[in-house]
């Protein structure tokens, strides 16, 4: 029987995606193929040309494979081996082979499902449908698709099923464990279909009862046979997808899970209390992170009134008198990016196209889209360039707001050298703000060579090619890397995003047969996967609370403040800008009246 893993390669992705990733890969994100990172001093002596690309040695792309778990009669190895939070199914970077079967496996095994031995005597032949079809094979293109029952797989790997099918094949038996990399991938995409409610329901109820034969004493054994790899599933499930479990009746489930466990086995027991103890852990953590990140924009909604006249501008503190070394301002920039990225559930990716609950008022599942750590990261975005902006069109004086431009090209350069993109994006976006741009004067007083190349490494032209090049040389540097600083990779997020959206955009998830596309949801969880792997690393620098607050909490211009605030700093160069100004005065000043 096949398995379930894909082969990187063996199968094209959707047209409206293959493009994307298309470009060559690099050896390392430095051009002279070290990891090591140069002294802060003289990260800019030796400066690329505009041409130039430090993430452009070219080399054949490494597949990726998934970490099969296979079964064991030992129950430990159940426990020991489970997916921890932030191990990536796909993380092996060389494909693997088939594994290979007994024929004692082959002869017994439900044709619906991949690697599944079940004994002829115990009564479980239950589990395979009845109207199983025997494999069919046929040639297609260079390979060979086949049909097992309900599942469809070309050259071994799974391509489409019925939903039916798949949950099946996620059900684990006292002879079969499901693959990792499948584990993953369905736990990850099955919200398109059906609720994590419903799945954990059903994954459980066949459980059970695919171990009855109607004898107490012998469905007892079977059951406490069965209970270690039951434990191992939903420990990966809690471990990976722990939001799911802020929905009471996914926890109320699990409970009636351990009560069920403990009749049959005290030490799968244990391991169900343990694993529940670090789930409520997990979600505590993320209520206080919640907590805290709104109190964090309350105090940043604050408009003192420094922040509206420039007159007052020196009341309040700017950027260069909390930190003027770019280097130390991209660590902190860093910490932030990272903490934030670790809340942001996988499932969080695959929400947002998720369909509605039709009970729009239970407390469940859908209530609220449950997409508020991602949402809550890109206004960190959002936040970081208007507050780049803020700090450049506060100042009177043209020679200081210069001075902050240059600083901040500055802070970006470190962000990409670190391999903080989506901070180095932010900067980039805050000073091509209208209302930073049009400060004609001050830029003729800034030197923007390094600037320009920056803006040249994320060009959006030809879907940002020089930007995911980069990219691909940092994550090669993480792979390889010998300090938990080489390790970083922190993507632009937003992008990020838009591939996940136009790959499901551009693949239906249910083939004409009815049958689940599970090539679309191999390749959506690749995506996420690579996310996990991002997610986990440690910031390796040291925290300066003080410069941290001041990023998280400094108040910023709005967009009419800031239009204001520059043409208060360079006046309207033609009537437009005259009336422009004329109209954002009277606005703020009502709007200033009322509050």
């Amino acid at each position: 029987m096949p398995p379930t893993t894909p082969y990187a390669g063996k199968f094209s992705s959707c047209s409206l995606y293959s493009n994307n990733n298309n470009h060559p890969q690099p050896h390392s994100p430095y051009r002279n193929g070290t990891s090591t990172k140069p002294a802060k001093e003289n990260v800019y002596n030796s400066a690329y040309t505009t041409a130039e690309n430090p993430y452009d040695i070219p080399q054949p792309r490494t597949a990726y494979r998934s970490a099969s778990v296979g079964s064991a009669s030992a129950k430990e190895h159940h426990y020991n081996n489970s997916c921890a939070v932030s191990e990536n199914p796909y993380s092996s970077p060389q494909p693997h082979s088939p594994r290979q079967h007994s024929p004692r496996q082959h002869s017994s095994s439900c044709p619906g499902r991949a690697h599944r031995h079940t004994s002829s005597s115990s009564g479980s032949e239950q589990s395979c449908r009845s109207n199983a079809a025997p494999p069919k094979g046929r040639l297609y293109g260079h390979g060979i698709t086949a049909s097992y029952g309900e599942m469809c797989y070309h050259d071994n790997s799974l391509v489409s099923a019925s939903l039916e099918a798949l949950i099946q094949h996620l059900v684990p038996t006292v002879d079969y464990y499901p693959d990792r990399s499948y584990v993953f991938t369905f736990l990850l995409s099955s919200r398109l279909f059906l609720h994590p409610y419903e799945l954990m329901t059903r994954v459980c109820h066949l459980c059970v009862e695919q171990q009855r034969s109607g004898d107490a004493l012998l469905d007892k054994i079977r059951f406490r046979e069965v209970a270690p790899k039951l434990v191992q599933l939903l420990t990966e499930w809690t471990e990976t997808f722990p939001y799911d479990f802020r929905d009471e009746r996914m926890m109320r489930c699990l409970k009636d899970m351990t009560h069920h466990v403990a009749r049959g086995d005290e030490y799968s027991w244990r391991a169900m209390q343990q694993m529940t103890q670090r789930l409520i852990k997990r979600l505590s953590a993320l209520g206080q992170y919640e907590e805290a990140v709104s109190a964090l924009n309350a105090v940043a909604m604050e408009r003192p009134a420094s922040l509206k006249s420039k007159q007052a501008s020196g009341q309040r503190s700017d950027v260069l008198s909390v930190c003027d070394d770019p280097f130390i301002l991209a660590q902190q920039l860093t910490h932030i990016e990272l903490d934030r990225l670790s809340f942001i559930g996988p499932e969080e990716f695959i929400q947002t196209f998720a369909m509605k609950d039709p009970l729009e008022n239970h407390k469940g599942f859908f209530r609220k889209r449950k997409t508020s750590n991602l949402e809550a990261y890109v206004n960190w975005f959002n936040r970081l360039s208007y507050l780049v902006a803020t700090e450049i069109c506060m100042p009177v004086k043209k020679k200081h707001r210069a001075r902050i431009i240059e600083f901040f090209i500055d802070v970006a350069q470190e962000c990409f050298n670190i391999g903080n993109f989506n901070s180095l994006m932010a900067i980039i976006t805050g000073m091509n703000m209208s209302p930073v741009s049009r400060l004609k004067k001050t830029w003729s007083k800034v030197n923007t060579d390094k600037f320009e190349i920056l803006e040249h490494q994320m060009d959006p032209s030809s879907n940002f090619s020089n930007y995911r090049t980069a990219l691909r040389g940092a994550t090669q540097r993480s792979e390889t890397a010998h300090s938990i600083q080489e390790k970083i990779v922190i993507p632009f997020f937003s992008l990020l995003i838009k591939d996940i959206y136009f790959l499901n955009e551009g693949c239906a998830s249910r083939l004409p047969n009815g049958h689940i596309n599970f090539e679309k949801l191999w390749e959506l969880a690749k995506q996420v996967s690579e996310f996990l792997v991002w997610r986990q690393v440690a910031c390796p620098f040291d925290r300066d609370r003080r410069i941290l607050q001041y990023l998280v909490t400094t108040p910023v211009f709005s967009e009419d403040e800031l239009h204001l605030a520059s043409y208060e700093s360079e006046g309207p160069e033609n009537n437009m800008e005259k009336d422009s100004r004329r109209s954002l005065r009277s606005s703020l000043l009502h709007r200033e009246n009322r509050s």
